[in-house]
């Protein structure tokens, strides 16, 4: 199950819930790393719900599955991004995988400097998406706060919570053992390898003039998760293991 992670890699929020124009609501503006304009992952894998281009580009993203809020509800969470200054790359129905780019800060609509208008409500898309709350302002439906919502992680640099209290994830690190024996001199290849070992069959060649050349490799995986190994154009994956 996912955990929803904040949607910058920088946190620093200009603008909390429940005052001026986030008022009855629990929405908040994150300026990222300076005045520029930054990036916006998505906080999990989910599917474009809304897209409102009459006022700041509002999208909905709706999690594909239930996700593991950071206050251990466990629904589906639905997030509304606004002021981002083009989504014309973006349509209804499209699915946005955990992590990826896919919005940006901006001005669009009611916004001074850039930002990113971010609310969260629990539960699947609901309606319209959003309502007129007591204050006049429309709001997500389902709000709800965002320290409850998102968790940090390592690839996050703290600037300023607004002093919120964001739980973070506790990242494990990768235990990986390469065991190598030498022969003359020379160490045999190693070759870092998924969870499961392979063994070239057909080249368990014995020669007795040969030492043994043994390569072990073993991966501890850190959660439960799909794992791959990246190759560049020519390069060749060899795993074996060779026995006198």
């Amino acid at each position: 199950m996912e955990k929803p992670i904040f949607p910058s890699k920088y946190i620093r929020i200009t603008q909390g819930y429940n005052v001026g124009t986030h008022k009855d609501s629990f929405a908040i503006d994150n300026a990222g790393k300076d005045g520029g304009i930054s990036t916006i992952y998505a906080p999990f894998t989910g599917i474009i719900k809304k897209i409102y281009s009459n006022d700041a580009n509002e999208v909905w993203l709706e999690s594909s599955n239930p996700v593991e809020f950071a206050d251990g509800t466990k629904d589906y969470l639905t997030v509304l991004f606004a002021h981002c200054n083009n989504v014309s790359n973006l349509f209804v129905g499209k699915e946005i995988k955990q992590n990826e780019a896919f919005y940006q800060e901006g001005t669009k609509g009611n916004a001074t400097g850039n930002h990113c208008h971010i609310e969260c409500g629990k539960g699947k898309f609901t309606g319209t998406g959003w309502h007129k709350n007591n204050a006049g302002y429309w709001s997500i439906n389902n709000g709800k706060k965002p320290e409850e919502c998102f968790w940090l992680d390592n690839t996050i640099t703290i600037i300023d919570t607004n002093g919120y209290n964001f739980k973070k994830i506790s990242t494990s690190k990768v235990e990986k053992e390469n065991t190598t024996i030498i022969n003359n001199n020379t160490k045999a290849s190693t070759v870092n390898e998924n969870k499961n070992q392979t063994t070239q069959k057909g080249n368990n060649i014995k020669n007795n003039n040969k030492p043994q050349e043994k390569t072990i490799v073993k991966f501890k995986a850190p959660k439960k998760d799909l794992y791959g190994i990246y190759l560049n154009k020519d390069e060749v994956l060899t795993v074996k293991i060779n026995q006198e």
